[in-house]
Formats: structure tokens, sequence, C-alpha cells
């Protein structure tokens, strides 16, 4: 059974498709794949099939960046060399690598190419 308070999927809004694209792409190491959807075009993450969460980057002219709101946090290995990686493609730090209480891990979020505000998030 599915649990219900599981993410199953997320969405980056863009201005510049390519541009966030490229930078997504040089921060965390991955190819994100591009696909047209309706009025809409997608840069969906890699992903390991189900139940794993994924997203991915939208072009589409009702969806807007925002540094407010809602914020996805990506999982990473180790966060200092993706903050690294962000702030040299043109992101900024908003919380630098932060201790979680207890032994919940430690977290960090940046300002990416589109305005976007998005959390990292590294159990070691």
């Amino acid at each position: 059974m599915l649990n219900p308070t599981v993410p199953a999927w997320f969405e980056i809004p863009t201005v510049d498709l390519d541009r966030a694209q490229a930078f997504y792409e040089h921060i965390l190491g991955v190819a994100l794949k591009r696909e047209p959807m309706g009025e809409s075009e997608l840069a969906v993450f890699p992903y390991g099939g189900r139940p794993h969460v994924s997203g991915a980057l939208i072009r589409h002219a009702e969806c807007s960046p925002a540094v407010q709101g809602s914020i996805v946090y990506l999982s990473v290995e180790d966060l200092r060399p993706v903050l690294q990686r962000a702030q040299a493609h043109g992101g900024d730090t908003l919380v630098p690598c932060t201790a979680l209480p207890g032994d919940m891990g430690y977290f960090a979020q940046f300002r990416d190419t589109e305005g976007n505000r998005v959390g990292l998030w590294s159990a070691a």
C-alpha cells in the first residue's frame, strides 16, 4: 500500500529551462531527460523506478519560480560540494550546512538560477 504522506512527484519552476537544466546537471552530477508535455516542457530528474520519489524542472506559463512557499529537499551524499558547485554556477547559499537534532542528518538551502529556494539533505 502506498503511504499518502510520502510525496510522489515534485516540479521546480523555471524561466529558462536550458539554464536551469545545466545548473542542476552541474551541481548534482546527473543527466536530466527532456520531455514535452502538452503546453509544458520538463527536464526530468533520473529515478530508480517505483516507489521512489522523482520530479522535474518545468517550464510552463502558469508556473513561476519562488523563494517563498514549499521547499523541495534533494538527498545528496555531502552538502558542502553541492553548495560550492551551486555558487560556482550562479546559485546562492541561503542556509549553510546545518546539523539537525538527534541523529537526523544535515540540511542546507540554496537559491537556484531561476530564483527558487531548494533544500538539500544528507545523512552525514
